[in-house]
């Protein structure tokens, strides 16, 4: 009966320690069940109904859409808590918010909230300039963006459930988006083709990501040995094991070991059923739906384009639906592009 006793004691030991952590396959189950769907930036209640109702999967709440923070430039920071529990409260579908790019506090604030998931965003202003989150600290997932291969692996790494490839947020132009989700594309098949020691050659310049900090020191901190060499995700050795192993399953399975959606830029119908037909497991869309001359239609019509990607008469019907779209941006005119910031 002790024993008995003793077994069940040390397996709520286990189990606790486990739930205090959010282990990968619950953070990647859940970043999975989006898959296939659209994540609407919303700012209201209001809002959050309108993306529900069209048949959102998930809503990013925030204080300003992209085009916002674009527009009234100055630092972009984490969404008022009161603001993100009010949508919490209001809808029924997952509720993500974004936290600056290496702000561990921002990220704590939003996990004890219980927002259901932290997108470490580039449209933020970002509060490390040498790392980003250490992601598996957390219980809840993380999605980030990426604008290349090595970028995405970095991330997932560090322990992202999802990635984004990134588009230039508040422009209403998908250019951007196209550009990064090709070239993610490509370079995974580059993974796939070359040697042994290609993919060795892979891993070097990924591992680059890691040393920002090194340019910016008087002093040699490339001894990767030594707490120098250290990052907040393990030693510069344990990063590179991770790496390696990451970049194998990519060259494995021709694509990212996570769920990866398109985003920034997507404005209409045929915008997302382009993305979609880029490979893309979903679409975030901010600027785009509330930004147009009809928010409700055009969040319906995204999602069924969504959905229906490959069916250009239901594409066709979905663009019927939409009025205006978002006033668009050429990107050769934005004085600060967000898809840079990030590495």
């Amino acid at each position: 009966m002790k024993k008995l006793a003793r077994d069940i004691s040390m397996a709520r030991t286990v189990d606790l320690g486990e739930m205090r952590h959010g282990t990968e396959l619950l953070k990647r189950g859940f970043a999975k069940m989006q898959q296939g769907g659209v994540v609407m930036d919303v700012v209201t209640p209001e809002q959050a109904h309108i993306a529900e109702d069209a048949g959102a999967v998930s809503v990013m709440a925030l204080e300003r859409v992209p085009a916002d923070i674009r527009s009234m430039g100055g630092v972009a920071r984490m969404s008022h808590p009161d603001m993100i529990s009010e949508i919490i409260e209001t809808t029924s579908i997952p509720v993500m918010a974004k936290a600056r790019i290496g702000h561990d506090e921002e990220a704590r604030v939003l996990e004890s909230m219980g927002v259901d998931m932290v997108d470490e965003s580039e449209v933020l202003t970002p509060a490390d300039p040498f790392f980003h989150i250490a992601k598996n600290n957390f219980t809840i997932p993380f999605v980030c963006g990426c604008t290349n291969l090595g970028e995405a692996v970095r991330r997932i790494a560090e322990g992202a459930a999802m990635i984004r490839t990134k588009g230039e947020a508040g422009t209403g132009n998908v250019v951007s988006a196209v550009q990064h989700a090709r070239l993610v594309s490509t370079e995974i098949a580059h993974a796939q083709l070359v040697s042994e020691g290609g993919r060795e050659d892979m891993v070097n310049v990924i591992m680059e990501g890691f040393r920002r900090i090194n340019s910016e020191s008087s002093f040699d901190l490339i001894a990767e040995r030594t707490p120098l060499g250290n990052t907040p995700f393990g030693t510069m050795e344990e990063v590179r094991a991770e790496v390696s192993a990451i970049l194998e399953e990519v060259s494995k399975s021709g694509r990212l070991p996570v769920v990866t959606f398109s985003a920034g830029g997507i404005a209409t119908p045929a915008d997302a059923a382009l993305m979609m037909s880029h490979g893309m497991d979903g679409i975030f869309v901010g600027s785009g739906i509330f930004k147009s001359s009809d928010p409700t239609n055009t969040a319906e019509a995204i999602v069924m384009a969504t959905h229906h990607f490959d069916d250009p008469s239901i594409v066709r019907d979905a663009c019927k639906m939409v009025g205006e779209a978002m006033p668009g941006l050429e990107l050769d005119d934005l004085e600060v592009r967000l898809e840079d910031r990030g590495w």
